[in-house]
Parts: structure tokens; C-alpha cells; sequence
């Protein structure tokens, strides 16, 4: 992961939107950040929650959160080694966004499933030579 405290901003008018989504960009990022919203989590419990994604990866993601500053991670010494992730102050004050997320998310669920349950009716129009005898006959 790049730098992001040496990264230079132009502070155009999107600047403050580019700083958050380069520190929460990626697929897993926000996932994981909403996950520890709820509390304290080990690492093989937000494996679990998070099906899909792979240990490297999960690992990686982890790894730049803690980096930037917004998961902490304690490292118990215990046999076998017990690791926890936990919010920082920092990562704490992303929950309003973390939410707006999930909320405006779980609204757009809910209309594409709408959409597909009642599909729009398609307008049935009449065969032009219908139309043609039925004019022909009120002419007369």
C-alpha cells in the first residue's frame, strides 16, 4: 500500500471524499471496518463473518487498517497466540459513514428486489392490420 500520509492532495473540491475512500477503498476495507464496529473481534472470528475472503487477504486488509490508523491489533502472549482487532478512536469516528453505507446499501437491495418481483407490464399494442379493419368497419 502506497504512503498515504506522504500522498499529496490538490484539496479540490472532491478532496476530502478521494482522503476517506483511499483509506477505506477495496472490497473487504469497509466490510471489516463494519464488522468491528460491533466490538473486539479475533481473527478467526472476522474470518467467519467474512466468508469469501481469503486469509492473505484478510491478513493484507488488517495490515493497512492498522497502518493508517484505524484497527488496532493486541497480541496476547499466550500458547496458542491469541491476536485481536479492535477500532481505534480513528477508526471509531467512521461509524456515521459506515453506516450511511450500509443503510443506503440495504434501500438498494431492497428496490432492485422490488424491481424484479414486480416487473414492469409491457404495453401490448395492436397489429397494424387489426387496427386497419376495425377503422374500415366503423366507416361504415
Amino acid at each position: 500500500m502506497q504512503d498515504l500520509f506522504a500522498k499529496k492532495y490538490d484539496c479540490a473540491a472532491g478532496c476530502p471524499v478521494e482522503v476517506t475512500l483511499d483509506l477505506i477503498d477495496g472490497k473487504w476495507k469497509a466490510i471489516i471496518l463494519y464488522h468491528l464496529l460491533k466490538g473486539t473481534l479475533r481473527f478467526n472470528e472476522l474470518r467467519r463473518r467474512l466468508a469469501k475472503i481469503t486469509q492473505r487477504m484478510l491478513t493484507r486488509q488488517l495490515r493497512e487498517l492498522e497502518e493508517v490508523g484505524l484497527v488496532s491489533r493486541t497480541i496476547f502472549a499466550e500458547v496458542p497466540p491469541r491476536v485481536e482487532y479492535s477500532l481505534t478512536a480513528q477508526g471509531q469516528s467512521l461509524e456515521p459513514v459506515i453506516r450511511a453505507l450500509w443503510i443506503w446499501g440495504d434501500a438498494h437491495l431492497a428496490q432492485r428486489s422490488q424491481q424484479t418481483t414486480n416487473p414492469v407490464p409491457a404495453i401490448k399494442r395492436e397489429e397494424p392490420k387489426r387496427r386497419a379493419a376495425v377503422a374500415v368497419r366503423a366507416m361504415r
